[in-house]
């Protein structure tokens, strides 16, 4: 299942890239660099401490893709290719659906992990917040 998503996936940005290639008229190795300069992210230590940075902010990332990704959709269902279409909106569908998936997931496995080990699952998780346990010393 994860091949198949992975193939999915590769053949997809192989589309959008061969779209935004012709859109920018140029080849797929100068719009792929393009791309991959764009959402590159790098290893960078500032005060100590270990940061990852890129050209993007965090938040225009995912619907920047979405919108290439529909951006591919369009022109290949305006092109009557309705098989990289297909592919394009499998990608897209799955872009938009994993935080969901992802948060479904985590907490699937943590529950049963927390009834393995006889505790009682906390009700809401706060990725915010450290807990741990005080106890005073007697003097």
């Amino acid at each position: 299942m994860l091949a198949a998503l992975a193939g999915t996936m590769t053949y997809t940005g192989y589309l959008v890239i061969g779209v935004v290639a012709d859109y920018l008229g140029t080849g797929r190795i100068a719009a792929g660099l393009l791309l991959g300069i764009l959402f590159a992210r790098f290893p960078w230590i500032k005060e100590g401490r270990l940061r990852i940075v890129g050209l993007l902010p965090k938040p225009v990332r995912r619907p920047l893709i979405v919108s290439l990704l529909a951006l591919g959709l369009f022109t290949f269902v305006a092109r009557g290719d309705y098989v990289p279409a297909l592919f394009v909106g499998v990608a897209t569908a799955f872009v938009l659906a994993y935080p969901w998936l992802r948060r479904a997931v985590v907490d699937r496995m943590s529950s049963s992990v927390f009834t393995f080990a006889g505790q009682k699952r906390p009700e809401r998780t706060d990725d915010t917040v450290i807990e741990g346990e005080f106890r005073e010393r007697k003097e």
